[in-house]
């Protein structure tokens, strides 16, 4: 399921495939994936872009924010979410990069907005091509790559 970002209308069928990979990646963990942590996947995917905190207990009110917080940590720490910092009030999370597909975002200073965005396949050949040649030259050893772009959105 790497590639595009899964659509905001998530079909049955990724739902299920999603669900699969992302136990399977916590069982290697020797963490379960409970109902309260489906749930929190289940919003992010729908979502199609990253939430705050308050946007996804606000996306089931039933959710209790200590528990989501809890399992938001959990699922960070096993690598099925991203905790993006925007310097705002809130954290922003969303599916990682493998189960979403490698993008970049645009970070808003004033409000802490987030937008994904998707280079063009020959730009982010270009990115890679130049951050593997630094790399190289200092010794580092890359395992990905992320581009946020911080300013300030249309609306601020």
């Amino acid at each position: 399921m790497t590639g595009q970002p899964l659509p905001g209308a998530i079909d049955r069928n990724s739902l299920i495939e999603l669900h699969s990979q992302i136990s399977n990646r916590l069982a290697q963990q020797d963490h379960r994936y409970t109902k309260g942590r489906k749930q929190l996947v289940e919003i992010l995917a729908r979502a199609g872009q990253p939430m705050t905190l308050p946007d996804i207990v606000g996306a089931d009110p039933k959710m209790a924010r200590s528990s989501a917080y809890r399992n938001l940590d959990i699922l960070v720490r096993c690598g099925v979410i991203r905790r993006i910092n925007s310097g705002g009030d809130y954290s922003h999370f969303e599916l990682a990069e493998p189960l979403l597909g490698h993008h970049h975002h645009l970070i808003c200073v004033s409000c802490g907005n987030i937008e994904d965005i998707h280079l063009d396949s020959d730009i982010e050949h270009l990115v890679d091509k130049s951050l593997s040649e630094i790399a190289d030259r200092t010794g580092f050893t890359p395992i990905q790559h992320s581009l946020d772009l911080h300013g300030h959105c249309a609306r601020c």
